[in-house]
Order: C-alpha cells, then structure tokens, then sequence
C-alpha cells in the first residue's frame, strides 16, 4: 500500500510525520504501508509571509525529518493527477515525467499569490509569497541602495492591506534605514480597494494598526486599487500616479492549481470543498488539505483560513485519516476550535488577538517578542529523532492554543 502526500510545506509535513505516527502506532512496517511526499525540495518555508530581510535564511530541511521516520521522500512537481487510475505524474528537475501510484493521495498542495490582468503587474510588481519572489525582491532593494536618492528610488508602494500588506509595509521602513544613506527620506504607501486597512480584523483590532502605519509614517490610499504599473511608476483608479521604482503586490491568494485537476467542488479560492474528516467527497481515496481545502473548523460557522496555524493541524488530521482508511482504523474529525493571530508591526511592536472576534490580547513590544517565538520556535519542524518528531504530529495536540 502505499500513501502519496504532495507538498512540503505546513500541511504536507505534518500530513507524512501523521501518517508515520499512526502507522508506528498499529505496528505497520514502512514495507507494508510507504508513505511517500512529493515535492521540488526537502525543504519547509518557515514564513508564511515572506517580509523580512534575507529571505534565503528562512528554510528548514526536512530530509532528516522524513529518515528518522521512514516517509520515503521523491522530488519533483506533481502537475497531473488521476483519480481513476489512482496515480500522480511527477516531472523531476530534468523534465522528465514518470506516473506514481497511489492508494491514497493527500493534497497538500497550499497556494500561490493572486495575479490579475493588470497592465504591467507581471513586468513591474515584486511580491513576498514565495522565496523565489522574496529573495528577488531583497536584492532590488540592495540594488536600489546604490542609486542616487530621488522619488521613484525612495518610494515603497505595497498594493493590499491585508495581513500580508500590512506586514510588508510596516517592515519597510526599518529595512530602507538599514540599506540606505542617513540623507535619504523612504516613503511607504499602502493601496487597498476597501475603504479601512486590514478589512479582516474588524473593529477591534483596526486602531492599533492604524496607530502603527502612523508611527512608522506609512500612508495610505483606500478606497483605490491598482489600474496600471509602468517603469515610471504605478497609477491608481482614483487617476493618481506615484513615482516608485518598487510596487509590493499583496493582492490575495488563490490554492494552487493543482485541485482544479481534482473532479469535487471548489470555493471562491479554489480550495476543494471536504467532508469532517478532511476527504474530498466526490473522489474516493483523495484528502486535501492546508490551502488546498475548504473545512470546517468547528459547528460554529467558521472554516479554517489559508494559514499557517490551520495548515498545521489540518495536515495533521489529513495524514491520520489518509492513513486510517488504509490500515482500517476509525478517522478522526477534524475540529480547530482555537483561533489566535499575530501580525507583525515592524519597529511599532505586534498586535496579538484570540478568537474568531478577534478580542485584542496582547500589542507593542510583548506581542512582539511571542512574535518572534511564533516564527523562531513554534512553526519549526520537530528535531529529526523518531520519538520527537512522531510525538509531535499527534493530531489533538497540533496547534492546540
């Protein structure tokens, strides 16, 4: 038998050290079950939001990970799957293509950044969605150091004020005084089609943000969105052009493309609609999970959003039931009753907040440093030692806050 994952990230991690965990636990040989992930590197991204400087450091590795507890890794791209025959196409880093079998497939797949037809965003706009695209923007601003000062130069524009614009945006300043001379005067602007920044968060939360973007001195333009970028700059629906030489674009995020390739039912997002137990429906044998599913969290209304601290406990429970159905053991429903944020506010400090109403807990300087654990300790991968890593991946206690 044999357990395919794809996706190395959040979800696709804990999916496979999950697997293991159960498959330890029925006293099933790897021989009998392989549990095997698939993905272009043996490597997890420990930023879901890729803001902050070298953008190259932020990577764990994770074959270590998957020896310690026997989940056969295969590297390459999966770009075709079919449910009928129960295999994935997987394309090495030569081109070459070679069909996998499955008798269980996880999607862990997660997301890519949402790029509308805007004139000229694929030429001018850089983003921090993934590192590619981070460490390409990391080196602009290295290179925009050695320029002479002047408008387009000194101008950050940051095209979304959600989570990760904000993030971004707020950043900015602290990495421009860092790269540039004392005589230079950096200008950040955040662009956003609502008519509030971080039209997420709600009431509560939104005064401390906009407290922050003040503090930091990053302006805004609501109620406006991108119509057009040029070498010259970027111009806005309200008719206004800004000079900048650097256009953020945080415009949202779509699951990756690989679960149109599934026959189920998708949101808004793309993401593949599943059942409790984190099953696509209309699919027998597939699970999706991460960014790459649409669950409910809970009997409450809410369903689990495209981040890190869902895609953690998702692939949890996905790689458990994966596993379940094949070694005939009961799957285990889903449910992440607890929800937390931590968005980061640059040198204005964090703002923390608990629950689905957002309720503020912590700001400034102390929702900082739990910040910092946050993206220094808590979203790691477990040490590589068998014990460790499969204690770790025990659904009911991934991401319990």
């Amino acid at each position: 038998m044999r357990l395919v994952i794809v996706g190395a990230g959040f979800a696709g991690m804990y999916a496979a050290l999950s697997a293991a965990r159960l498959r330890d636990i029925e006293g099933v040989s790897p021989e009998e079950l392989e549990i095997a992930l698939v993905s272009p590197e043996p490597t997890l991204v420990i930023r879901p939001r890729l803001y902050e400087p070298k953008p190259e450091s932020l990577t764990a590795p994770l074959q270590d990970v998957f020896d310690a507890v026997d989940v056969a890794y295969v590297q390459g791209s999966v770009e075709a799957v079919d449910t009928k025959a129960g295999t994935v196409d997987v394309i090495n880093a030569k081109g070459e293509r070679k069909p996998l079998q499955y008798h269980r497939l996880v999607l862990a797949t997660g997301s890519r950044l949402f790029r509308p037809n805007i004139p000229g965003l694929a030429d001018y706009a850089f983003s921090v969605d993934n590192i590619d695209d981070a460490i390409a923007l990391d080196r602009h601003l290295h290179e925009l150091a050695k320029m002479p000062a002047s408008a387009a130069r000194d101008t950050i524009v940051v095209a979304g004020a959600g989570f990760t614009g904000i993030e971004a945006a707020t950043e900015m300043p602290s990495r421009l005084r860092t790269l540039f001379d004392e005589t230079a005067n950096p200008r950040v602007i955040i662009v956003d089609r609502s008519s509030a920044v971080a039209p997420d968060m709600g009431e509560g939360p939104r005064p401390i943000i906009e407290e922050a973007l003040h503090k930091l001195g990053v302006e805004t333009r609501l109620n406006a969105c991108v119509s057009s970028l040029d070498k010259s700059g970027v111009t806005l629906s309200t008719g206004e052009h800004i000079e900048t030489m650097t256009v953020i674009w945080a415009g949202g995020i779509r699951a990756n493309p690989l679960t149109t390739k599934i026959p189920g039912e998708r949101d808004k997002f793309d993401r593949l609609l599943v059942d409790g137990c984190l099953r696509v429906p209309s699919v027998p044998g597939v699970f999706a999970t991460g960014d790459a599913a649409r669950a409910a969290c809970d009997d409450c209304g809410n369903y689990a959003l495209m981040s890190c601290q869902h895609a953690t406990r998702m692939g949890a429970f996905a790689g458990n039931n994966a596993a379940a159905e094949l070694l005939g053991v009961p799957a285990r429903q889903y449910h992440q009753e607890a929800y937390v944020t931590c968005l980061d506010l640059g040198d204005a400090g964090a703002l923390f907040t608990r629950g689905w109403d957002r309720k503020v807990e912590m700001v400034g300087e102390k929702a900082k440093a739990t910040k910092q654990e946050i993206n220094t300790v808590w979203i790691y991968p477990p040490k590589p030692e068998r014990a460790a890593a499969l204690a770790s991946a025990d659904p009911e206690h991934v991401t319990k806050l």
